[in-house]
């Protein structure tokens, strides 16, 4: 199993588009801060973007992704009073996302408060870009199924979005564990069989190294020891078999990797505040 996708599998994004609209200069929107993050795409035209104290152009086809908390500012007119802004419409394309993740995971810091991709940088991916070309017309079109339609696209881009952010952020620990030829095995057998009783001996003779030179090394670049991200990793998959099926918790405990459903039952609620069968009913 590829570590980043099970990871982004896990996250669950829920996203939207709210505006898709031509703006006539002069004009200015302010956007608060929100639990949401946020994106805006110029389709047509140009704009500039504030955010704290920086000031970014934005021509025709750049992206701009804003994270979570961050208020910005968008405008026609330049900051500059030398400078002259816009005297054509701007088509803005506006949408927002919720990254929900059962578990911590070291991927959201990976996504900075402000992200940037050009126009020549998004042509590089033309799947991204045959997205967004559909996610705009579906939602101007706004036909019969577009809402669904334009939601589902919308969670494709952040995806897209947090993939091209994680090859960009070349000093990320958790980047060179995925890079890390040891490490980044033993993550792989980690999603594989979270089940498996594993221990760090096993680990390191599986990938070629000594016990503590392996153990070292994870915690380094992953940030946590090797059962402590095994531990949020059981979790993970037994909230989602709780949540998405409708197996018996013993049998959950089993396939998260306890022994009886006591044991589960006892690490769940000290990781959740609640048993397993609350977290399902809620």
């Amino acid at each position: 199993m590829e570590v980043l996708s099970d990871i982004l599998r896990a996250m669950r994004v829920e996203a939207s588009v709210y505006f898709c609209d031509t703006l006539e200069p002069p004009w200015t929107k302010e956007f608060g801060a929100t639990a949401s993050a946020g994106f805006h795409m110029i389709r047509r035209g140009e704009c500039w973007a504030t955010v704290h104290d920086r000031t970014e152009y934005l021509g025709p086809g750049d992206l701009i992704f804003l994270g979570p908390g961050v208020d910005h500012v968008l405008s026609s007119e330049p900051p500059g009073p030398a400078e002259r802004g816009s005297s054509a419409g701007t088509l803005l394309l506006c949408g927002y996302s919720d990254f929900v993740a059962d578990t911590p995971t070291p991927l959201l810091d990976v996504i900075p408060d402000l992200t940037i991709v050009r126009q020549e940088e998004l042509v590089r991916h033309p799947f991204l870009k045959g997205t967004f070309d559909q996610l705009s017309a579906e939602f101007m079109a706004r036909g019969p199924g577009s809402e669904i339609i334009v939601n589902k696209l919308t969670e494709v881009v952040l995806v897209e979005l947090i993939r091209i952010n994680f090859c960009r952020e070349e000093g990320s620990p958790f980047l060179k564990a995925l890079r890390d030829k040891s490490v980044s095995k033993a993550l792989q057998y980690l999603h594989e069989h979270p089940e498996k009783p594993w221990t760090i001996e096993e680990l390191a003779q599986s990938v070629g190294s000594s016990r503590a030179a392996f153990a070292k090394r994870f915690k380094g670049l992953v940030g946590e020891t090797v059962f402590q991200y095994l531990t949020s990793l059981r979790m993970q998959r037994a909230r989602q078999l709780l949540r998405d099926t409708a197996l018996p918790v013993y049998e959950v405990a089993q396939r998260a990797g306890y022994e009886s459903d006591l044991a589960f039952t006892k690490a769940f609620r000290k990781k959740t505040g609640q048993t397993p069968r609350q977290y399902r009913l809620q």
